[in-house]
């Protein structure tokens, strides 16, 4: 796939690996790997930005970094970071990293892993 001449997306979310409780990851891996999917179905570049839960991650530095790579032309945040009222402060972190760093940026919102795509297409297209 040509990235060049096609909209960049970041979509920003939670590693279903590194989600702490007793789940099973696996459902939601399928689901973020068909969501990608799409993007390439409809020629459009994309790039996957996954931050853990269990404290390994310096979430601002990893956030802001995977910003900073590229000029995005949309930046969708995943449910995991808006579903969960304990994740709050970390959705207003990332919300304002994406204003600070890649202000020119559309937000997307997907409603599931799997409709990643649709959220960025409503922006990019």
């Amino acid at each position: 796939m040509d990235t060049t001449a096609s909209p960049r997306v970041l979509v920003i979310g939670l590693d279903p690996y590194r989600v702490p409780g007793p789940w099973d990851p696996e459902p939601v891996v399928k689901a973020i790997e068909a969501g990608l999917t799409k993007f390439a179905e409809h020629g459009v570049g994309v790039e996957i930005c996954l931050i853990g839960m269990d404290g390994s991650d310096d979430v601002e530095a990893v956030v802001a970094s995977a910003l900073r790579a590229h000029p995005w032309e949309c930046v969708t945040v995943g449910g995991g970071l808006r579903h969960s009222d304990d994740q709050v402060e970390l959705l207003e972190r990332v919300v304002n990293l994406v204003r600070r760093h890649a202000p020119d940026a559309a937000i997307a919102f997907n409603s599931t892993p799997a409709t990643t795509y649709e959220a960025a297409a409503r922006w990019i297209e």
